[in-house]
Formats: structure tokens, sequence, C-alpha cells
């Protein structure tokens, strides 16, 4: 009997997460991605000769998830991973600290590093460790901010620790970002053992990770996008999807890894296909500025930068730093040279090692819908739909984590898990 056909549509994460694993499972799986590249919002692409990255994605020791998705796809000696949480924090002014666990059972690996933090008075710090131990207790409805203030947190701490890792976290500010979902955050990576907060991140362009993931799939069609689902009223199910030219591809079932927006135009309305309505989601961006100078290497693989927009630093390579800034919104239209000369004179200021460095040269990679926050009234879906042969999958989706790279891995899994029990098969593997 011939394999069962699934098309997989939209190539990011998610795509590739749940056709690398219907693939595994014995199904003849296509990939449609209506653009050129592959990884969606995680990949990479050459300026002026030289490859990076669309943006810096960093992922936690928590991320279980993707690390065994990257596992799997034969990449993990191409990430790298701390051997516990260290985090060298700039002031705007060169002053540095840094936050380290120690060999300690959580959440007491953190106390010790927080006694020495040089950016957080005393009467901060315990009020900090106060707030720590009661995010054991489930938040209130609201947002984190909010859940912060109820629990005394002044803008000292604000500047000097929940900014700085919650907002890159989450992608948006904690006055939009829900006290449940930070809170699982905050319990998931720094209350949850000292292996789970360790920061890791890919030592070869993204696109690489992508690229690995889509040779398990029979066929790759980049530059298609799809337009439409068919239907087969004889059966109640999709029977196959449409691309741009009109042309119709029959299959017999279909992901559909795509972010709202996408995923509304190709289905149409949402509630047809069994879905709450997709008008909810607020998209939030992520703008990255890389800069090359003239002092070779710094000595740190990363550093935050309090009061600055440049929020995260990574030496990419010698003479070679990218700039991650999340919730980009004053930025992400700004002109390139504008952005780079900004950051440029920021890092100046804040990295001792660069007063008087020359800058060589400057990228800016935007990406104006990097993650989507659901309104506080919006119900996010999971992978099932109203059609038994049509799943959905995306990081945005209900599984259990903010819209981050483990989220779009874990919907991908979930995707395909579902597809194959509807196609008769239970061999994906857990």
């Amino acid at each position: 009997m011939a394999a069962s056909r699934v098309a997989v549509v939209g190539a990011g994460l998610a795509g590739l997460a749940a056709g690398f694993d219907l693939a595994k499972a014995g199904f003849e799986v296509e990939l449609f991605e209506r653009s050129r590249l592959l990884g969606g919002r995680a990949t990479s692409f050459v300026i002026d000769g030289i490859e990076v990255d669309n943006g810096q994605h960093v992922f936690l020791g928590c991320c279980t998830e993707f690390l065994r998705f990257v596992d799997r796809i034969g990449m993990s000696s191409l990430v790298r991973m701390q051997e516990r949480f260290d985090a060298l924090v700039f002031s705007r002014d060169g002053v540095a600290s840094r936050l380290r666990a120690v060999g300690l059972p959580a959440p007491w690996h953190l106390v010790g590093s927080f006694l020495g933090y040089r950016h957080l008075a005393w009467r901060d710090k315990l009020r900090l460790a106060r707030t720590l131990k009661a995010a054991e207790t489930p938040p209130c409805e609201g947002s984190f901010a909010q859940w912060l203030a109820l629990h005394g947190e002044r803008e000292e701490a604000l500047r000097s620790f929940w900014r700085p890792f919650f907002i890159p976290a989450l992608n948006a500010p904690l006055e939009d970002v829900s006290a449940a979902d930070a809170i699982f955050v905050l319990s998931t990576a720094f209350l949850n053992g000292a292996e789970a907060a360790r920061f890791g991140y890919a030592t070869v362009p993204l696109a690489r990770f992508a690229a690995k993931a889509a040779e398990s799939v029979a066929r790759v069609h980049l530059s298609a996008p799809v337009t439409g689902l068919s239907y087969s009223r004889t059966h109640g199910e999709v029977d196959g999807i449409i691309l741009d030219d009109g042309q119709r591809r029959a299959f017999d079932a279909v992901v559909l890894a795509l972010a709202p927006p996408q995923l509304s135009r190709v289905a149409g309305d949402a509630t047809q296909i069994g879905l709450p309505a997709l008008d909810g989601y607020k998209p939030y961006p992520i703008v990255d500025v890389h800069l090359w100078h003239d002092r070779g290497r710094l000595g740190f693989d990363f550093a935050a930068v309090l009061d600055s927009p440049l929020q995260w630093i990574f030496e990419k390579g010698s003479g070679y730093l990218c700039c991650s800034l999340s919730d980009a919104r004053s930025y992400v239209s700004m002109p390139a040279v504008e952005v780079s000369q900004r950051c440029w004179e920021e890092i100046k200021r804040a990295i001792p090692a660069l007063h008087g460095a020359t800058l060589v040269r400057s990228a800016v990679t935007r990406n104006a819908e990097a993650t989507y926050l659901p309104a506080p009234t919006q119900r996010r879906p999971g992978p099932q739909t109203s059609f038994p042969n049509l799943a959905i999958a995306g990081s945005w989706t209900d599984t259990g984590w903010p819209d981050t790279m483990e989220s779009a891995v874990r919907s991908g899994v979930a995707a395909a898990r579902l597809l194959a029990g509807a196609l008769g098969s239970v061999a994906i593997v857990a």
C-alpha cells in the first residue's frame, strides 16, 4: 500500500518539526513554503557576502523539545550550551556585573549570585527574593507588570532584572504580557534547577538546521505560496491544497504551520475549520543590528546592557557583534543607517573594550512579525480542527509555552502525532 501523502504548509520550525516526524513515521511528506528560504522566523541569508541570521535566536536548557529536535536531525554538535546559567550584565555607562548559578538546589542556586549583583540595592534584592518565592503560587489574572507591582517590585528591579530578562524572553513589554505566561517562564527556567536557565545558541547559521530537517521529507517547494484548501464533499475531509497559480494538489492530510494572518488567508474563516477567530493576535517585531568593528574578540559570548535599546549583545565572531532588540516597535521602520549608528554609540559607551573603536560595517535585519501575543480574551487553539485530516501548528498555538522556538517545535510534534493517529499510524516518536 502506498504511503499516505501529507502536505505541510509553512517551513518554519513548526512545519519542519511536523514534517520531520511524519516522514520518520513513514508518510510521504511534501513541504510548501511561500518564501525562498527554509526556517521561517529562524533562518539566515547572505548580506554582502556574509551569512547572517534573521534574528539572534536563543534557547534555554528547559527547552527540551527544541533540543530533542536538534538531536534527532543530527545537529547537536552545532549548538553551544552553558554548563550553568551565567549572564554578564553591563550598565549603560560600562559597569559590569554577573548573575551566575551555583551548584545548589533551586531556587538557592541563584541566591549567591544576586547577593553580589552590583546593579541592585540590598532592599531591592530582598524584595526580589520575596517575589521569586511568590511565583510558586499561581498568579491572578492580569499583566505581568500588574503582578510585579502587586508584589512591590520597584523601578530599580524592573530595569536591572525583570525587563532585561523577560522582555527578550517574551518579546513584549511587561504591561502586555500576561502574568501567567511570564510566571510560567520564571518558574520553568529560573526556579526549576540550575540546568533549566542555561543559555544556548546555534554556532552555525540557522538555515543549516532548517535544511537538515527538510532532508527527511520527500519534496520541498520553495517560493510556493498556498492560497487555499480543497475539500471532499463526499468524505467531509480536506483533500488537498490550492497554489497561488490556481493549481490543486491532492493530499491525504494537511498541516497548516502558519502565523495567524497567513492561516486566515489559506483557511478562510477560521470558525469554518473549528478554530476560534484569529483576529485577536498582535504581532511584535524584533530588530537585529550586526556590527563589525576593529577590536577583534572582546572575550564574552553574550551580555545584557541595562537602560539601552541594545538589550542583548552576542559576539558572533572576531570583530562581529549582533545586538538583539526585542519589542522593537520604535526601530522596525527606522532607517538602517540610523539604527546602526545608535546601536554603535550605545555599545561603545557600555563596553569599555570598545572605547575609541571604529565601526567597519553594519547591517540591520528586521522581523516585523517575530512573535504573536493573543488578546487577553483570545483562546489559543491546539492542533485539532473540525476536519480529522487537517491539523494546525505554530509557535502561537496552545502548547503550554509562550511564542518561542520551543513552542514551535512542540506544536509541530503535536500536529504530526494528531495526523498520524487519524491516518492509522502510531509511529511518531514520543
